[in-house]
């Protein structure tokens, strides 16, 4: 009722389990805890908690002005209301190799099932925007030991993200992905690769699981789940989707409202206040008050 059936630990197994199946898992993004529930009870295999989504949610641009804090915590109540795995946008690591030891176990802690680490210079950018830099390898490598021996839980998943596709080209990111994953991440994660038979050649390459990243008015093209599942993905995230449309109908409506005085003639459009409910559960918890606080011996 409150929070998540599942422990964490469990989820944790559950996503390591699935991940062997071969099916392409599907990770929405949750933009707040509620949309996490819709995703659960919609049947989906994951939340995903996209580093973007939560620098928007701050009115912030996605150039590594979040902290680990407001990452944490935002993360964990997202994390607390689905027996779904949340998978995190750690973006860097929140500094150096200390800092990002640090950060894997405050994710733990929150509750997350895993968490990506990208190679960019800190402050980053945008993966789909131009601009980028990546830093060396040998840096990268030191962040994700650095989150391999922080590890406590050995099913926390570490994806390594790398955006060297747009810097050094395919045959750079591939180099790059064998050698996170030879340094212990357990999935890849390469950004802004431009179609299926690129996704193709990365699975060729290695051997751990691969993540796309479906982001709209992005560099990748927007690939069904069949077809990523034919190029040997194993898990498609759409990070930025719910937000999108949330927002797209929150300024239409705000429009509505300025130009007609009311907002009546947009009623129609929004979620009932009984739908609300059903997915806060409301009556579970009115149960709760009938047989605990309300009770008389």
């Amino acid at each position: 009722m409150l929070h998540a059936g599942i422990p964490a630990h469990e989820r944790r197994a559950a996503l390591r389990a699935a991940l062997r199946s071969g099916r392409l898992l599907r990770f929405p993004g949750a933009f707040n805890p509620l949309s996490a529930v819709l995703i659960t009870e919609l049947g989906f295999d994951g939340v995903y908690v996209s580093g973007a989504v939560l620098a928007a949610d701050l009115a912030l641009p996605d150039i590594g002005l979040t902290t680990l804090t407001e990452v944490a915590t935002r993360a964990g109540q997202i994390a607390r209301v689905t027996d779904l795995p949340t998978l995190v946008d750690a973006d860097t690591g929140f500094g150096e190799p200390m800092n990002v030891a640090r950060t894997i176990q405050t994710l733990e802690d929150a509750g997350l099932a895993g968490c990506h680490l990208e190679d960019q210079v800190n402050p980053k950018r945008c993966g789909h925007l131009d601009g980028k830099t990546v830093v060396p390898v040998q840096e990268m490598l030191r962040r994700l030991r650095a989150a391999v021996a922080a590890r406590r839980d050995p099913n926390f998943l570490l994806c390594a993200r790398t955006d060297a596709r747009a810097i050094e080209g395919l045959t750079g990111a591939i180099d790059r992905a064998r050698a996170y994953a030879d340094a212990g991440a357990d999935m890849i994660f390469p950004e802004a690769l431009a179609d299926a038979s690129e996704f193709e050649a990365l699975r060729k390459a290695v051997a751990v699981p691969i993540l796309a990243n479906m982001t709209e008015f992005g560099k990748t093209e927007l690939l069904t789940t069949s077809t990523l599942e034919s190029a040997g993905v194993n898990l498609v995230i759409y990070p930025v989707t719910l937000l999108r449309l949330a927002m797209g109908a929150v300024e239409d409506g705000l429009r509505r409202i300025a130009t007609d005085g009311t907002q009546a003639g947009l009623v129609e459009h929004m979620q009932t206040r009984s739908r609300l409910y059903e997915l806060l559960d409301y009556s579970a918890y009115n149960s709760f008050d009938t047989d605990i606080f309300t009770f008389r011996a």
